[in-house]
């Protein structure tokens, strides 16, 4: 099983030593990249529920791909 935890900055490398320490776990440090898309998809999706729930207006298909 994979999982994901946000840690603040100041805590991390203690979080690592300690989840490290388990001869049960792997853990590494998410890479900049990867968490640089995790971060674009779930602001996506905070994004998409905000349109659904009637606090943001959201855009037609025909707009989008017009841009292209």
């Amino acid at each position: 099983m994979k999982l994901i935890v946000e840690v603040k900055e100041s805590k991390a490398q203690f979080l690592l030593e300690l989840l490290r320490s388990f001869s049960f776990v792997k853990a590494r440090p998410l890479p900049d990249e990867k968490q640089e898309a995790l971060d674009s998809v779930r602001a996506a999706v905070k994004e998409m529920k905000q349109v659904k729930a009637g606090k943001l207006k959201g855009r037609p298909v025909s707009a989008l791909l017009n841009e292209l």
